[in-house]
Parts: C-alpha cells; sequence; structure tokens
C-alpha cells in the first residue's frame, strides 16, 4: 500500500497508475480539475468523487494521504465554509444556502487534491515535468515559454515534500536544543515556531541559489527535447474515461 513518507512525494510501485505515461495522467488531471470546479449540482461532484475513488484504489493510496493533503489548508477551508454560512447583515443567523455553497467548495478542493496527490506520488519529477511540457506544446503557438513552466512546476513539486522534510528536521533539532514550541500562548507559541520558520527561510534560499547555479552551470535555457513515444491504448482510455466524466459532470443540473 502506497504511504507516502513526505507529502506529494514520489513512491515507488508497481500499480495501474504507475505504469501510466505522464502525459495521461497530466491530461486526466487537467480535465478533473475542470469537472470537479466547473460542476454546478452535488450529482457532477459525486461523478468526480467516484473516478477519484477509482484513481486511489488504482494506486494503492489511502484516503488518510488525501487528508494528510488537506491538512495545511485547513485554516483557509474552514474560514470559507463560516463565512458562506454566517449571515451578519440584515437577520443574523445560518444560511443553510450559504453553507452548502461553501461545502461545495470545500468538495471541490478536496477532490482537486486528492487527484494531484495520486499524479505526484505516482509519477517521477523528471516524468512529470516532461508531460507537463507535452501537454501545454500547443501554447509555444502564442509565445508562452513551455519549457521554463514545465521545469518551475516540476521544481515546486519536488520542493513540497523536500521542505516538509526541512520543517521536521529544524523542529526535532530545536527541540533537542530545548526549545519549547507548543508551550505558552498564541503569541509564545508563535514566537517558538520563528525559531523554526527562520532557518527554514534561510535553508530554502539557500537550496534555490545551489539549483539556480547548478542550472546556470548546464547552460539551462528552457528548451526541452522530448524522447516520448506515442501514447497506449490504456493511457488513451484513460483520458477518455476523465473527459467523459468531466463533460458529464458539467452538464449534470
Amino acid at each position: 500500500m502506497t504511504r507516502p513518507g513526505a507529502l506529494g512525494g514520489y513512491v515507488r510501485g508497481d500499480t495501474p497508475v504507475h505504469a501510466l505515461d505522464a502525459r495521461a495522467k497530466v491530461a486526466a488531471l487537467i480535465l478533473a480539475t475542470v469537472g470537479s470546479f466547473g460542476a454546478r449540482s452535488w450529482a457532477g461532484l459525486a461523478l468526480m468523487g467516484l473516478l477519484l475513488a477509482g484513481a486511489l484504489a488504482a494506486s494503492r493510496t489511502t484516503p488518510r494521504a488525501v487528508l494528510r493533503g488537506l491538512r495545511p489548508a485547513l485554516v483557509i477551508l474552514s474560514f470559507s465554509l463560516l463565512a458562506n454560512a454566517v449571515v451578519l447583515v440584515g437577520q443574523p443567523g445560518i444560511s443553510w444556502e450559504g453553507l452548502l455553497r461553501g461545502a461545495r467548495a470545500v468538495v471541490r478542493i478536496a477532490l482537486v487534491v486528492g487527484l494531484a496527490l495520486v499524479v505526484s506520488s505516482t509519477t517521477t519529477p523528471p516524468a512529470l515535468a516532461e508531460g507537463l511540457a507535452a501537454v501545454m506544446a500547443p501554447l509555444r503557438v502564442v509565445g508562452v515559454p513551455v519549457g521554463g513552466v514545465s521545469t518551475a512546476l516540476s521544481v515546486a513539486l519536488r520542493s513540497i515534500p523536500l521542505t516538509m522534510e526541512e520543517i521536521e528536521r529544524i523542529r526535532c533539532a530545536q527541540l533537542a536544543r530545548g526549545a519549547r514550541l507548543d508551550a505558552g500562548g498564541v503569541v509564545g507559541r508563535l514566537r517558538g515556531w520563528g525559531q523554526v520558520l527562520v532557518p527554514l527561510i534561510v535553508g530554502l534560499f539557500r537550496r534555490a541559489d545551489e539549483l539556480a547555479r547548478a542550472m546556470s552551470d548546464r547552460c539551462y535555457t528552457g528548451e526541452q527535447t522530448s524522447m516520448a513515444g506515442p501514447l497506449a491504448l490504456r493511457d488513451g482510455l484513460v483520458i477518455a474515461l476523465f473527459a467523459v466524466g468531466a463533460a458529464l459532470a458539467l452538464v449534470l443540473w
């Protein structure tokens, strides 16, 4: 069973999703995002939820991993839900229509996060960058630097698990030095976590500078030469499945 050690990190495996071409997974993720945010009814969201459940089962990713992915945005999601539900003007109270509207927004985000987690945990960063570049290739006509954009996205995805590992390493080091990160009130805790955030930001800037120098030394220009062959039948079937699912989610009322 796939249990990512760090959120969003690639996990080696032999599942059907691992065997898919990165281009097919990126295209399916884009279609699922369009279907999730474009669905106007709970029936459409339920259909996208079925696709997510199938992707989780095929990749052997646990629903717990999806909840871990939502945890960093839990405060924002909770605030969004309350902001839509609470009425302060006129007759104060709870608006059930607003509550449902906020719940739909939370469900949409959960669907996209779950599918993005499936893609990132079953695709290596180089393959993901190549898949992104292949899917965005038509944008070269309008002058979009596809190679640079795909590389930047790949580096960002790779940085997520590295950043989480760095936070945990610094936290353990500060605790070993006697820091009290969870003691006192809110102000005290924020001051304590400053001992983690400051070295974290310094380390991230240092890592970014080293990466920039390495790319410059290798004469990186943003152009990529793809050696990928044609998509297999299973890849086409997956894209077609998500395209039909997204279309149905958009028209269901």
